[in-house]
């Protein structure tokens, strides 16, 4: 790991000796690429000198020991314990930084919902869920835009797909994936009975154009009048869209907006993220046969999350984290959760990895 460090801090300060160039600073395509790789850097580096002051410190502690002073010697080994705590704090700190960085992280997201299993109480749950997760995004200040979405008349949602736009989206959600399981009274109970109920959620990071290569060919693209519920026209034109990728047989459906352009390019963006999707899950589940465990692959059929409103407490069966206070989940307190996934998924990774 050290070694590692090392070439890092020799990287570092390569990069700021070449930025200092006049040359580079006229380039400006040169010094934004060069600025960019130090800004990644610098936080290892700024970590790295924590740990070397603090493991200076504690030598120095621990030559203190062989003082004459035993005021000294005892004030010195009552120190030694917190301060080798704090060395070993920071030396987990800086294997997580050093673990290859996944490079899509920094990306939008995609994040589809589904009514499971439950119908209409499904399709409530669904709602929730998204409100959830707009509440979530607005307290991150990202910008949250509906991609296309199919209601219910109690105000649910059989499905919704939105784009989730803001720094770090993906690391942040991408574990979000999987069945949301929902124990509640629903509005449509008569006798007061708990009932269970089941959503799907998938976040799919926003595909660029360098990502997916789609061949104009392997496309077929369908126009149709759109229609609201209970197929009331909504328009006279034929704005609505269907693509369908030939060669995966999937097909994905937009009729939000009134114009056929916009409506073709919501679908295009929702197709390539989801076959990049399937890319990236070919790729892990190559990995995933060479070894056991793999950071992230989790299969979205298992159950993840339980959220029981009786009893005011929301569990992610995961990593065994259960919190009694569903209310502000529910608002979008999500990050004390989010934050021990990925604590969780740091940790396996760091037991496999080479830092």
């Amino acid at each position: 790991m050290f070694e590692k460090l090392e070439e890092v801090v020799k990287r570092y300060r390569e990069l700021d000796l070449r930025l200092s160039d006049p040359q580079v600073f006229s380039d400006r395509q040169a010094y934004q690429g060069l600025t960019s790789e130090r800004a990644k850097l610098e936080p290892i580096v700024e970590g790295y000198q924590r740990y070397c002051k603090a493991r200076q410190d504690l030598q120095d502690n621990r030559a203190l020991l062989s003082d004459s002073d035993p005021d000294i010697r005892d004030m010195a080994q009552a120190e030694i314990g917190a301060m080798e705590e704090t060395l070993e704090r920071l030396q987990r700190e800086l294997r997580v930084m050093l673990l290859p960085r996944d490079p899509r992280d920094e990306k939008n997201v995609i994040l589809e919902i589904r009514g499971g299993t439950g119908g209409e109480e499904a399709a409530l749950f669904a709602y929730d869920l998204f409100r959830m997760y707009c509440k979530y995004a607005e307290s991150r200040s990202w910008k949250v835009e509906i991609l296309s979405q199919n209601q219910t008349g109690l105000k649910g949602l059989k499905e919704v797909i939105a784009l989730i736009s803001g720094r770090g989206a993906y690391s942040q959600l991408r574990y979000e994936s999987g069945v949301h399981r929902v124990q509640r009274v629903p509005e449509t109970e008569t006798q007061g009975r708990v009932h269970t109920s089941a959503v799907t959620v998938a976040v799919l990071p926003e595909a660029d154009d360098v990502d997916i290569d789609i061949n104009p060919a392997d496309l077929k693209f369908d126009v149709y009048r759109s229609s609201g519920p209970g197929g009331q026209s909504v328009n006279t034109t034929d704005s609505a869209v269907r693509v369908t990728h030939i060669p995966t047989g999937m097909v994905v459906s937009n009729q939000d907006e009134k114009s056929q352009h916009k409506n073709k390019a919501k679908a295009l963006k929702i197709l390539k993220s989801r076959l990049l999707d399937i890319a990236v899950q070919k790729q892990q589940d190559e990995i995933s046969r060479q070894r056991k465990s793999m950071v992230g692959s989790g299969d979205r059929s298992e159950r993840i999350r339980t959220y029981n409103f009786p009893q005011g407490r929301v569990s992610d069966h995961r990593i065994n984290l259960t919190l009694y206070r569903i209310d502000s989940i529910m608002l979008g307190d999500l990050q004390e959760i989010i934050d021990q996934l990925i604590t969780h998924y740091q940790a396996e990774a760091l037991q496999s990895a080479d830092v």
